[in-house]
């Protein structure tokens, strides 16, 4: 790696084989970095924003309604509100004078309106500095609707991404535990961190119904009010997106003592893991689930393998990217990638843990670059250095991976094919081996140019 790495990031980037491991983490984004990490209220909101029947109200300047509207895609079953985008659009005098007011009289207009089954409201950096009380404003309003009105305290300049799933998940806890929960099944559970992009919690309840196990609550993709408010009654707790949700399960273990289990729907390794591990904690209560879960794997890896055989005779050493925004997802990527015969070079995340990279050192290969919170500089050095011929990442990445003629695969908010599950597998499988098999990549700048020096090469000799 060159000087283009700033010196104050130097502990945030570590190459495997350089050296013990070590990585700082969790801190506070460079100033001036560009970093890719986004603030508070960006982190709430993408968690809060698939319950469906919810009404999502943002307590700030425009501005910060930019986060909101159809920002992923996270697919609903019913109902649409949560792609609704509304906030108070505080103005000069607002801010001035306070805007209480303004916030009570847009709860009620649009409770009335849209006849939600609950409301968030969502603090800004603005709302935190004049000091606006949304816990009165939001307990006011719930007692004259009849429906729950939570304040989510996400000013965006408290911390990080991370500070804003833990605000939300605080916001969620004061549901769980207000609605009877006389017909959940003693093998129920429920699904955290899965926010429906491209229908994949529909595939993932599906393998779950299959083995006989009753999912209670999404929280959140495709999520509801009411099954959040029951959700206390399941036997377990699955947590994908151990970042987004984690303080949740941990909550519910310690009020309503509900275990919980890390797992990944990504990649075959992953999800097969998943439906075990579910099936081992339920196995003594009903016994034939771990019959039906080998079968449901059997069945669905015949159909599988196939497949990937065609694809891994092309994509055999090529070399891959990653960069996302949760460490779970690039744990599965890094074993995908290897399915298909891939190497990975790069991983990093925007909101990973010293455990979650320590165990992203322990199942990469040596001189693979490990990088936390990074910035589009860094990251197109990276590319450049380990000339990958994908790079999978979000919609800010997209536009590094072109602009240097590098293939692109999105794994975030904004994609439309279901990434999850075996058959997320196989589509998986498919955009990466279409994405480096393209023809399109011999005209781009960086292959014209290794082309003009390898004949070059010849000519001398």
């Amino acid at each position: 790696m060159d000087s283009r790495i700033l010196s104050d990031r130097e502990k945030q980037v570590h190459v495997k084989g350089d050296g013990p491991f070590s990585m700082n983490c969790d801190m506070p984004s460079l100033a001036g970095a560009v970093s890719q990490r986004a603030c508070v209220f960006c982190g709430s909101r993408v968690v809060l924003y698939p319950i469906a029947d919810a009404l999502h109200l943002v307590h700030g300047p425009i501005g910060c309604a930019a986060y909101t509207w159809d920002i992923r895609g996270a697919l609903s079953s019913g109902p649409e509100l949560h792609r609704l985008s509304f906030s108070t659009d505080l103005q000069e005098k607002d801010v001035i004078f306070g805007g209480e007011k303004k916030l009570y009289s847009a709860l009620r207009e649009l409770i009335e309106r849209h006849n939600p089954n609950g409301a968030f409201v969502y603090s800004t950096c603005i709302v935190g500095i004049i000091g606006d009380d949304l816990q009165a404003v939001c307990q006011r309003v719930s007692q004259e609707t009849g429906i729950p009105v939570i304040p989510v305290q996400s000013e965006g300049f408290k911390g990080n991404k991370r500070a804003g799933y833990n605000a939300a998940c605080n916001a969620m806890f004061e549901l769980v535990g207000t609605r009877p929960t006389d017909d959940i099944s003693p093998v129920s559970l429920n699904i955290l961190g899965d926010f429906n992009l491209a229908g994949e919690i529909w595939i993932i309840r599906q393998y779950f119904e299959r083995i006989g196990v009753q999912v209670v609550a999404n929280i959140t993709g495709d999520g509801r009010i009411d099954d959040i408010r029951r959700s206390h009654g399941a036997a377990l707790n699955l947590v994908q997106c151990s970042g987004s949700t984690m303080d949740l399960a941990i909550m519910m273990e310690r009020q309503y003592g509900i275990p919980f289990l890390k797992v990944s729907y990504f990649g075959v390794e992953d999800m097969a893991d998943s439906l075990y591990r579910v099936a081992n904690f339920f196995k003594e209560i009903r016994p034939a689930i771990i019959d039906r879960t080998r079968e449901l794997v059997r069945n669905e890896l015949n159909r599988l393998y196939p497949e990937l055989e065609r694809y891994r005779k092309d994509l055999n050493g090529k070399k891959a990217a990653i960069y996302v925004g949760g460490a779970f997802k690039a744990f599965s990527l890094v074993k995908a990638f290897r399915l298909i015969g891939m190497d990975v070079s790069l991983v990093g995340s925007q909101t990973g843990t010293e455990e979650d990279y320590k165990e992203l050192y322990e199942i990469t290969d040596p001189g693979t670059i490990i990088v936390d919170d990074s910035n589009p500089l860094e990251l197109s050095n990276f590319l450049e250095e380990k000339d990958v011929d994908i790079f999978v990442g979000g919609v800010k990445e997209r536009p590094i991976a072109y602009k240097l003629g590098v293939g692109f695969c999105d794994h975030n908010h904004e994609r439309k094919e279901p990434l999850e599950g075996f058959v997320g597998m196989l589509n998986f499988a498919r955009e990466v081996h279409s994405t480096v098999m393209s023809p399109v990549w011999r005209f781009s700048p960086r292959r014209v140019s290794q082309h003009v020096h390898n004949e070059r090469s010849l000519k001398a000799v």
